[in-house]
């Protein structure tokens, strides 16, 4: 389907004599942040396990692989790259043994500085085992000077630059860490006497735990067998929350910065219904990304809604595509239109984004061939314009479409009728009154980073534009 993908999703519990069993329950959680691989590390108390593997968390953990990772404290981690190759040795979490002991390592962002760390340390005699950006933290942990493991991670996490919710995890404590401009979320809570962090709060629901507070903006967080220590170490920086997290990323079930995603979506239709309304029949989401703001718009523009798009839960990450051609199958094997819902009406179809728009014209053209008489596509963010630095795996600007692309241009290649996005400040509104803690940076085009010094060379990777053959290497 053409639609921007997941991150990563992280999840860690101290102090529960089911730590590897409630972590692959969070994680299960958390899959929709991420569907190539998972890992979980546990301790005991004296030594650090791990195991990971490719697919999804229900195909890679049974009771033989949980029993084996024992211990009282564990992280685990659900990744869909974002740069790095989807293969074993990038599946998260990584553990290593070095002067300070044992540390594992699991990351929700994108670190854009590494590149230039990893020359640098590769220049000192580093070997890297993966192309992932996580592992230059592992390294300048190692590295480190610093007399205990958590100031060896605070100056570790010192030196990089970007976008990153990270749990590391030794034998005995747990260190849960946020950005200081807090792109990512991630969320503490209490289970018993058991602390947890993890990216959404849908995983504290799977398991009976309780929300604490959210991990703010550039602290660290230790927790050991003598409690919770919180460190800000780090200089104060502008918020900028990744916004996306409310249009798509997160569950609507989720708390995600403090706001119901429920809501926001369901606001933002609201917002979407009296910034452009049409005439007509029904309203019909995009499943399952469009069902919240679907919602919404009908709320305030008083058309009916109606699930006129059936979406067919169990199709796989593959599929067998027959010999014979059939129209629109890709879409049609995961989507298919109810004709009683559609045949003669003016329906409104609506979803969170458009990225490519080859997926939109497709359901479009189905809704059509299965009678519509209008279809009318509203869109609950502002257009796609730019790909993003911090963690989101997004297309070349040049597939964009909004970004080469007039709004009629738009309606015209998806054969709608009419096509209205929701405004920047319409979603923006929808989201906080404080408008301000928000990276919109794919909407925009502004960064609120500064490029790391081997600029040109990071534009063509992490912001993917059109000249590939330039890329140098790759990173998450």
């Amino acid at each position: 389907m053409d639609e921007l993908k997941e991150e990563c999703g992280v999840f860690g519990i101290f102090g529960h004599s089911e730590a590897a069993n409630l972590t692959y329950l969070g994680l299960y959680a958390l899959q929709h942040r991420g569907q190539e691989s998972a890992g979980i590390a546990a301790a005991d108390g004296h030594h650090v396990t791990v195991a990971r593997g490719m697919g999804y968390v229900a195909d890679i953990f049974d009771d033989r692989t949980l029993s084996s990772l024992t211990g009282q404290s564990a992280i685990g981690h659900t990744r869909y790259s974002t740069a790095g190759e989807s293969r074993l040795a990038n599946a998260q979490p990584f553990l290593i043994d070095c002067v300070h002991g044992q540390m594992s390592i699991c990351h929700n962002g994108n670190i854009v500085n590494a590149g230039e760390i990893r020359r640098d340390l590769v220049s000192k005699g580093s070997i890297f085992q993966t192309s992932s950006d996580t592992e230059v933290v592992l390294h300048l942990f190692a590295r480190s000077k610093a007399v205990s493991q958590e100031l060896a991670a605070i100056e570790s996490l010192a030196q990089v630059q970007g976008a990153y919710s990270i749990l590391m995890m030794s034998p005995d404590r747990l260190i849960a860490a946020r950005d200081p401009h807090g792109f990512r979320p991630l969320a503490l809570g209490r289970l018993g006497d058991a602390w947890i962090a993890c990216s959404e709060t849908c995983a504290l629901d799977l398991i009976g735990a309780t929300y604490v507070r959210d991990v703010e903006p550039g602290e660290v967080v230790v927790i050991t067998a003598a409690g919770l220590v919180s460190h800000k170490p780090f200089p104060p920086a502008a918020r900028s929350h990744c916004v996306f997290e409310h249009v798509y990323f997160a569950r609507p079930d989720s708390y995600v910065f403090g706001r119901s995603v429920n809501e926001a979506r369901t606001a933002m239709g609201r917002r979407l219904a009296e910034e452009s309304m049409v005439e007509a029949d029904v309203v019909v989401p995009i499943p399952d990304s469009g069902v919240c703001a679907a919602i919404g718009f009908s709320e305030m523009s008083g058309i009916p809604m109606r699930m006129g798009l059936i979406r067919n839960h169990y199709v796989g990450r593959t599929f067998i595509q027959p010999q014979q051609s059939i129209r629109h199958f890709g879409v049609r094997v995961k989507l298919n239109p109810v004709r009683s819902i559609l045949e003669g009406r003016r329906v409104v179809l609506i979803d969170d984004s458009i990225v490519r728009g080859t997926t939109s014209r497709k359901i479009v053209r189905m809704v059509k061939a299965a009678g519509a008489r209008e279809v009318h596509m509203r869109i609950s963010c502002p257009p796609t314009i730019s790909p993003c630095f911090y963690g989101v795996d997004t297309p070349r600007r040049s597939e964009l479409i909004a970004a080469t692309h007039t709004l009629e241009e738009i309606r015209t290649y998806l054969d709608a009728d009419s096509l209205a996005y929701l405004s920047l400040d319409g979603m923006l509104r929808a989201v906080t009154p404080d408008t301000s803690h928000y990276c919109t940076s794919c909407y925009t085009g502004t960064y609120p980073i500064e490029f790391p010094k081997d600029q040109d060379a990071y534009l063509q990777l992490a912001l993917k534009l059109d000249k590939p053959s330039l890329m140098l290497e790759e990173q998450v």
